[in-house]
């Protein structure tokens, strides 16, 4: 299907945020935009703001009359997530509509463009984030898919007026491999979804094949240590091609210089914490430098980089209290994001709050997840996110908890954790999970500026 020719797109699970930033591109074309969600959330408020029509009822009976005849001009694009079941879903399939997932999608949209993809496990979504900041405030410019709400724009989709296009390349469901890059990065090829990938070899078989689809002379940047052939490799404190050093914490903010084999940026400034997103930062600059951006622009863009919503967020920082709340859903992005509040706050005693994000995930990586765990000061733990997933015997809450060796623990529903807060006002609070945790977000927040 060619872009030109799509004047109507309707989306079946419009609130995801990948397939809400594809609503806003069509939005924005000037094409009839029109979705269902199972959920009224703040980002379905947003659109419907916006001029969408979103429903929440998975009825092809309130679907708008614009889509009740199949048409060439007509797109459908759908979330793997969706139930089989749907209604909505199979009224558009048993009448011949075109449906294609939010991975085609992005396909046909940043096909004949500057395609800049940002892939791996955990990081893309900041690193892609960065990356697009960059090229925005330094006047080069560019159109943006974001995995998540960047803070500078409020949004997770940015338009421009160029050629440049900027994408989170998704390895879930083999997303990715619908796009051919001019750059791509990589930046983590940890175990992950491996309800979809069986074993770590083929996640790594799927992310070598995104890797081979750049386009001739494209470039790819690497995290170093990765199996992936033909990369420009990047780290920080480990030998490779370009690299982030001479790491400081000055302030609140973290410090680094920027070194590859033609190009010194000394005392970039960061707000985000962490080498972790010194690493991000570093893989983005790298990019803009080969895109031929001035290193000055480059390392004020960076210094002006406010982050990715439940990335590193922080909800209250006061003399009082310190909580941040983070998307960590994996056992190394807890890891990095623990050790990030170590280095800032070394001196306070750590709460946590985690919400397991898959039954599959959970009993996969069980055994990190309790070693990551047990390194904070105390744990409030929620039982299992499912999504898209059905429960497995034996795989709950209590099953990580069995396996920790912190001591002070214990697994509470919502209720009994904003009453603990209440009761014992943490001095420094982080929430981490990938599921409905954020809906405890304000309640904590109020608690904890009402003190």
């Amino acid at each position: 299907m060619e872009l030109d020719n799509i004047k109507r797109v309707y989306f079946v699970g419009i609130g995801g945020i990948g397939m809400s930033a594809i609503a806003r591109y069509f939005a924005k074309r000037g094409c009839v935009v029109c979705g269902y969600d199972k959920t009224r959330t703040n980002l379905t408020v947003a659109l419907e703001q916006e001029g969408i029509l979103v429903s929440y009822m998975d009825d092809d009976a309130v679907l708008p009359v614009t889509f009740h005849e199949k048409n060439n001009d007509t797109l459908i694009v759908y979330t793997p997530a969706i139930p089989k079941n749907s209604e909505i879903l199979n009224y558009f399939k048993d009448n011949g509509f075109i449906l294609k997932k939010r991975s085609e999608v992005l396909g046909i949209i940043s096909k004949g463009q500057f395609c800049i993809a940002v892939a791996g496990t955990h990081g893309k979504t900041t690193t892609s984030s960065i990356v697009a900041h960059v090229l925005i405030a330094s006047g080069y410019g560019c159109t943006a898919f974001l995995g998540g709400i960047a803070s500078n724009y409020n949004s997770n989709f940015i338009i421009g007026d160029n050629n440049v296009v900027v994408v989170e390349a998704d390895e879930y469901d083999r997303s990715f491999l619908t796009l051919h890059p001019d750059i791509a990065v990589v930046t983590s090829m940890d175990a992950d979804h491996l309800d979809i990938y069986g074993d770590a070899s083929h996640l790594e078989e799927s992310f070598r094949m995104f890797a081979g689809q750049l386009k001739p002379g494209g470039t790819l940047f690497v995290k170093n240590g990765l199996p992936l052939a033909n990369g420009i490799s990047y780290s920080v404190g480990l030998p490779s091609q370009i690299k982030g050093q001479n790491i400081r914490v000055e302030g609140s903010r973290f410090v680094f210089d920027y070194v590859d084999a033609d190009v010194t940026i000394a005392d970039i400034q960061l707000m985000l914490p962490g080498k972790h997103n010194v690493e991000n930062a570093v893989a983005a600059i790298a990019v803009a430098l080969k895109l031929g951006i001035d290193p000055q622009k480059i390392a004020a863009a960076i210094g002006s980089f406010k982050g990715v919503k439940r990335r590193f967020e922080y909800v209250v920082n006061t003399p009082e209290h310190i909580y941040i709340d983070d998307y960590a859903h994996h056992p190394e992005e807890l890891r990095a994001c623990f050790d990030a509040v170590r280095q800032l706050y070394p001196d306070k005693k750590l709460t946590v709050i985690f919400q397991p994000h898959l039954f599959t995930r959970t009993r996969d990586f069980a055994d990190d997840f309790a070693k990551v765990l047990s390194t904070v000061d105390h744990l409030l733990l929620l039982e299992i996110y499912p999504a898209r997933e059905l429960p497995i015997p034996g795989v709950n809450s209590q099953l990580l908890l069995d396996k920790m060796s912190l001591k002070d623990k214990e697994i509470c529903g919502k209720d009994l954790i904003t009453a603990y807060i209440e009761n014992n006002k943490p001095e420094l609070l982080l929430t981490v999970g990938a599921g409905d945790i954020d809906t405890l977000i304000q309640p904590l927040k109020a608690i904890l500026t009402h003190a």
